[in-house]
């Protein structure tokens, strides 16, 4: 097509322009990041996520379009591909949320970024990698997630059989260090862990106090039993005490 055909019909120039944007390649790519996008979305949706079958196909489309694009005006460039990476990550992080003590929606902005990444290999032509992606991604959040649960689950098992002691051992002042060392030794010679110790001196009475925070794998109380006695035993020792405690008071 001449520059003066061009010029005497600019319509022409119009649909010359947008003839990559119809390339019949485009078609492909995004009809399968949307596809697949959605199939990701509906494994969300199903689970009542926030990010579900709209958000995630969206995404997925949507990195897909403008890799495509980018690769139709500048071909062998990826720079796009890393513009959506990044916009994406900033749009994920809208999904993160902070309650208190607690974090939620990571899962939910991950998913968002892989989402992206399918689309971004749909994008750029790699069709067998996309699909790869998402089947991965979608078997990631379907059977990770009891795996996940269980493992929760054993560790808030294993947590709970622990049980946390306080003990105090009252002791003359210049046997302090003693008394320390003896209780470290003790503690070491049982199935228990010594969390913390500490000692307070009181100079009006010359005494101090030797306090430890004890671990124990179970509810048998007989170990600080007999790790009691054995304090007792010492010349040093005023008094011997324990109670239970938990394990915020390290």
């Amino acid at each position: 097509m001449t520059w003066d055909h061009i010029m005497t019909n600019p319509w022409a120039h119009w649909w010359t322009d947008t003839v990559s944007a119809i390339h019949p390649a485009t078609f492909p790519r995004l009809l399968l990041a949307l596809i697949l996008g959605a199939c990701v979305g509906a494994e969300r949706q199903w689970r009542q996520r926030a990010a579900g079958l709209r958000t995630n196909t969206l995404v997925c489309f949507g990195a897909a379009a403008f890799v495509d694009l980018g690769l139709t005006i500048a071909p062998g460039t990826t720079q796009v591909v890393a513009y959506v990476v990044s916009g994406v990550g900033f749009l994920g992080a809208g999904a993160i949320m902070k309650d208190g003590g607690n974090v939620r929606g990571l899962n939910t902005a991950a998913t968002l970024w892989c989402s992206a990444a399918v689309g971004a290999c749909a994008g750029a032509g790699e069709m067998l990698d996309a699909v790869f992606v998402a089947a991965l991604l979608i078997t990631i959040n379907s059977v990770l997630r009891p795996l996940s649960r269980f493992i929760d689950r054993r560790s808030l098992t294993v947590m709970s059989t622990a049980t946390f002691y306080r003990l105090r051992v009252s002791c003359d002042s210049d046997y302090e260090s003693e008394a320390e060392h003896r209780i470290t030794h003790a503690v070491a010679e049982r199935t228990l862990v010594l969390r913390e110790i500490s000692a307070e001196r009181f100079e009006d009475s010359g005494t101090s106090m030797v306090q430890a925070i004890l671990e124990s794998a179970t509810t048998d109380a007989s170990l600080l039993s007999s790790l009691v006695a054995e304090l007792r035993t010492e010349a040093w020792t005023r008094s011997v005490e324990w109670t239970k405690t938990t394990s915020e008071a390290e």
